[in-house]
């Protein structure tokens, strides 16, 4: 088995790594936070938007299962690359759409993964791809966090739920075993 790492921003971690948990060949998810100027940042300055941060992702993947190009249009099958700075209420630069490369070939899978999102929609794609920089892990409650508190949570009922059955009915396939596309 040979794993390859992806790190994606899309808005809020807790929608995404919901997710990319579902999908088969994804061996971790973590959500941290990438791309700003403070080092070991809390979630609260993530949130209040002055440490220049992504709330993102970061993936750890099975390439016999999954290829970084199939990690990438999923990316943009979930989230909406036309808004800026935002998904939905969510807004402030912690919540853009970005891609951090690991090496050269996932910088060009980047660059090829917009093109095709691009040719879907009519809006510019504004996802940025970003230099890979120092992965700063969030807090431990936020691991995992639509599986312990989605069914609790207004948040999660409201805009992660909808999102993850969407992906599950697009990638009913894809899914990891036990993972049903009605769920």
């Amino acid at each position: 088995m040979t794993q390859e790492t992806a790190t994606i921003a899309a808005g809020c971690f807790w929608c995404v790594e919901a997710v990319f948990d579902d999908l088969a060949g994804v061996e971790s998810v973590e959500s941290g936070y990438i791309g700003g100027h403070v080092a070991n940042p809390t979630y609260r300055q993530v949130c209040d938007g002055d440490t220049g941060h992504a709330e993102a992702i970061r993936i750890v993947f099975d390439t016999a299962q999954i290829t970084f190009a199939d990690v990438l249009d999923i990316f943009f099958h979930v989230h909406d690359a036309t808004q800026l700075n935002r998904q939905g209420n969510d807004i402030g630069t912690q919540y853009r759409s970005a891609i951090f490369p690991h090496d050269a070939g996932q910088q060009a899978e980047a660059r090829a993964a917009i093109e095709r999102a691009q040719a879907d929609v009519d809006k510019p794609i504004v996802t940025t791809i970003e230099p890979l920089a120092t992965w700063y892990p969030a807090e431990d409650y936020h691991q995992e966090y639509f599986d312990r508190e989605g069914s609790s949570n207004g948040y999660c009922m409201a805009i992660v739920a909808p999102k993850l059955r969407k992906f599950r009915k697009a990638y009913a396939e894809r899914l990891k075993d036990g993972v049903t596309a009605g769920a």
